[in-house]
């Protein structure tokens, strides 16, 4: 009798290590691996399963989904390759002249991104009502004036979380004009309020378009190469949920910060704790965050990306130069601790390993806190140094994080945890789990899928209640969209605040609902 399809295949990309992991419908982790991440990143995606699933041993035919959480996204803006050339167009005019769109780009950046922009008249008051009427005829003399073979266009409009109306007709007078060779990027469903953050956010979301269609396609081959062609695909996104190919492919920006989102899912599925700190160390870095009710707390300001400033939502994150290969310097009295790391090198440079570098697993395993390695090393003591200022280094991070006085647990996890002590200030107790040092891929394969609204709102009329069922119906429906099982969405955020000093009384909500993926 051949075994049902029951199994979830969860894969993360990171910047030293690409790890996979089996899991069953109960949860019940059954493989793992972990393999050095390819530089063509897809190279290590294929290796991490087609390992993955020779160690199994299972069917690929019991492999229903497969979840990737990946930094191409990432590493197209970093590197600035890879990103499309494309036409930036904002409705704000005459009140935003003075401040052009790209503001603030670095010049390589704005380069390789931008064929055109411009500014035309429109957009929305605060309340609702329009700054100015929309002027179609301006708006169709930009398109028209567009190069051929441009694939990408970004809109963005003032206000127009609270009125989406005249990005919607630029997007109509688009396809009018160009049919649906022209990929539009509209800012109101990309970020929230501010304008120039949401139309930075929106213009790299469009100049990534491309890069996610090529990832959707090589990973597609990897599947049918690895005997998984018939699995579903969901992408990990910055809070943690999941999102289906089609939404990846329309929102790529979305998928920029889900390495340490993942690792938060991971340690709070590895620990079943819903309310603590989560520290991941890697190889090179550590990502410190906040789990909040199962989810990564998402940072309440605008991030920056690639030298821009953006306001889509993101995990709220510090990030430190401390990992497993960071480098250890001691120059006469001075001891130094990175920022450089070995990486992926550590098995070949590691003291530990016959290498010649100090690195923290070496401070790590001389003071007995970490047993690994294949070479003999003494006490030193200015590798006890430098483990106790990576010690401090850590407790500031977590400080950093916190928002309220007393202790938190803190969950470790990634290859590089065995460098955390038991004790650190202001935690009350450190927790370990099994498969630590493959939380981030576990958080992929769990993960749930989440629609999210973020807008002001006119009473007009309604009370506050009615206001709140119906934006929470549309955060439902998003998730359902994103491929949610509709009898399993539930609302797990909601906030609510009252707008002062207006004619007509508004609101902004913020409301998130997941529910867990259709068909498992």
């Amino acid at each position: 009798m051949p075994a049902l399809p029951d199994l979830r295949l969860g894969v993360d990309v990171g910047g030293t290590h690409t790890d996979a992991v089996l899991v069953e419908r109960d949860g019940r982790l059954l493989a793992k691996v972990k393999v050095p991440t390819s530089p063509d990143v897809t190279g290590g995606i294929r290796g991490a399963i087609s390992e993955l699933l020779a160690r199994s041993a299972a069917p690929t035919g019991r492999v229903t989904h497969v979840m990737l959480g990946t930094t191409h996204a990432t590493n197209a803006v970093l590197e600035r390759k890879g990103l499309a050339r494309t036409a930036v167009l904002r409705v704000g005019g005459p009140a935003t002249h003075a401040i052009p769109p790209l503001f603030g780009w670095p010049d390589d950046l704005r380069r390789a991104v931008s064929v055109a922009e411009t500014i035309v008249d429109g957009g929305a008051e605060f309340d609702g009502r329009d700054l100015a009427p929309l002027d179609r005829d301006a708006v169709t003399r930009f398109v028209a004036g567009l190069p051929e073979g441009l694939t990408g266009l970004a809109v963005s409009s003032v206000f127009s979380p609270v009125s989406a109306d005249h990005e919607l007709a630029v997007e109509e007078i688009v396809r009018s004009e160009r049919g649906a060779g022209l990929h539009v990027s509209l800012s109101h469903e990309i970020g929230t309020l501010g304008l120039l953050e949401r139309e930075n956010a929106t213009v790299l979301n469009e100049a990534l378009v491309s890069t996610a269609r090529r990832v959707v396609g090589a990973v597609g081959e990897s599947l049918t190469a690895t005997g998984l062609g018939h699995a579903i695909v969901f992408f990990a996104q910055n809070d943690g949920t999941l999102m289906s190919l089609d939404h990846a492919i329309h929102f790529p920006v979305l998928t920029i910060g889900s390495g340490p989102a993942n690792s938060i899912r991971g340690a709070a599925y590895l620990t079943g704790v819903r309310d603590a700190i989560v520290a991941d160390v890697g190889g090179t870095s550590t990502d410190v965050g906040v789990l909040v009710n199962g989810l990564p707390r998402e940072s309440a300001l605008g991030v920056h990306i690639g030298g821009i400033a953006t306001n889509f939502r993101m995990p709220d994150i510090v990030s430190i130069a401390l990992g497993g290969g960071t480098v250890v310097r001691h120059v006469g009295e001075a001891v130094t601790v990175g920022p450089d790391s070995v990486g992926y090198r550590l098995t070949e440079e590691a003291l530990i390993f016959g290498g010649a570098t100090p690195t923290l697993s070496d401070a790590a395993v001389s003071v007995g806190r970490a047993r690994f390695g294949t070479a003999p090393l003494s006490a030193d003591r200015a590798l006890a140094l430098a483990l106790r200022m990576a010690d401090e280094m850590l407790a500031e991070a977590v400080d950093r994080v916190k928002t309220a006085k007393g202790e938190a647990p803190l969950i470790v996890v990634g290859g590089g945890s065995v460098l955390i002590p038991d004790d650190l200030p202001g935690v009350s107790k450190v927790l370990r789990p099994d498969d630590f040092d493959v939380a981030n891929a576990v958080g992929a394969a769990i993960g749930t899928v989440s629609g999210q609204v973020d807008r002001i709102y006119q009473q007009a009329g309604r009370s506050r209640q009615e206001i709140i069922d119906a934006v929470s119906e549309e955060a439902r429906s998003q998730a359902v969209r994103a491929g949610a099982d509709p009898m399993g969405v539930e609302i797990v955020e909601l906030e609510g605040i009252p707008l002062s000093y207006l004619t007509n009384p508004a609101l902004r909500l913020r409301v998130k609902a997941a529910g867990p993926l259709a068909g498992l």
